[in-house]
């Protein structure tokens, strides 16, 4: 059974996020977990009035919380009614990545899957700040920032970004197999050059390891030539192969990296058209119980 976390801000973008979810993972027993967080403005004075109201503000924000979560489990219920799913509300007086975090430990979350958002102009983002921030903030578990209004598609051509200058280990992986093996998908691993060139032995070697993780997975390997940034080729190549879902590993001088970092007006054509699967550098080998550290303390709630 997988776990499932869906935070959600009640926008339809939000909802969209949860569709794919549940429509991606139609075929398998999972528990989704909706997650709401409200941290209500509350006023600094001396007087006691303010504090009353502050107490009153942040009652008013838990009914709406709550009250939204029920809204959007049944919404879901009633839509797809799916046996092998469950749901649960989480509404939390919290900051959205803090919690995010918790949640994780807590639940054993195995995908975190959120919606994304772009503006217009100058004001343009990458996929948008808590996107963005829980991508950042997330180091033991995989991140699907889904696009808004963005259709399901069933992932058929999935598309693996890298500079092969980094070793992966078969655990670090395994999301992108386990997509692959779910959806029979071809995986194209894609190298972005700014000019073309051999690859060095290290490159090789990495990626000879990376064809042996994949040897039982329809894949090739594309070089492609850097455009005006690494964003904008991305998306070209996965708009000309008609890919699905784009997959990076991020660590220190990833894609995953560079992208976030790119000057806005680089970027300004990258919305993440498509699903992208954002898989942390240590993989899921290293998930601990929920009860256990590494030295097998208790984990403070």
């Amino acid at each position: 059974m997988k776990n499932i976390l869906l935070p959600t801000d009640f926008s339809e973008n939000a909802w969209n996020a949860a569709c794919y979810a549940i429509e991606l993972f139609a075929n398998e027993a999972c528990t989704f977990y909706v997650l709401n967080t409200y941290t209500p403005h509350i006023a600094h004075s001396r007087f006691m009035a303010a504090a009353l109201e502050g107490n009153m503000l942040e009652d008013t924000a838990k009914e709406i919380s709550e009250s939204g979560l029920a809204k959007v489990i049944s919404r879901i219920k009633a839509q797809f009614n799916n046996p092998r799913h469950s749901f649960y509300a989480i509404s939390s007086f919290s900051m959205l990545v803090d919690e995010v975090k918790e949640t994780i430990e807590d639940k054993q979350i195995d995908l975190v899957v959120t919606g994304t958002k772009g503006a217009s102009g100058l004001e343009e983002v990458f996929m948008g700040s808590n996107t963005v921030r829980i991508i950042k903030s997330v180091n033991n578990c995989p991140v699907l920032a889904v696009p808004e209004s963005f259709p399901f598609v069933r992932p058929n051509e999935i598309a693996f970004a890298t500079d092969f200058n980094r070793f992966y280990t078969e655990s670090e992986l395994e999301p992108l197999l386990d997509m692959s093996r779910t959806f029979g998908a071809v995986i194209r691993i894609v190298h972005v050059q700014q000019g073309i060139h051999a690859l060095s032995e290290l490159q090789k070697f990495n990626l000879d390891m990376l064809r042996k993780y994949l040897k039982n997975v329809e894949h090739y390997v594309h070089t492609v030539s850097e455009l005006n940034s690494v964003s904008k080729t991305l998306e070209v190549f996965s708009n000309e192969l008609d890919i699905h879902l784009l997959a990076m590993l991020n660590y220190q001088h990833s894609y995953m990296e560079k992208i976030t970092r790119e000057p806005v007006v680089k970027k300004m054509a990258f919305h993440t058209q498509i699903p992208l699967l954002v898989i942390p550098e240590l993989g899921m080998c290293n998930k601990k119980s929920k009860n256990q550290n590494e030295e097998g303390l208790s984990v403070s709630q």
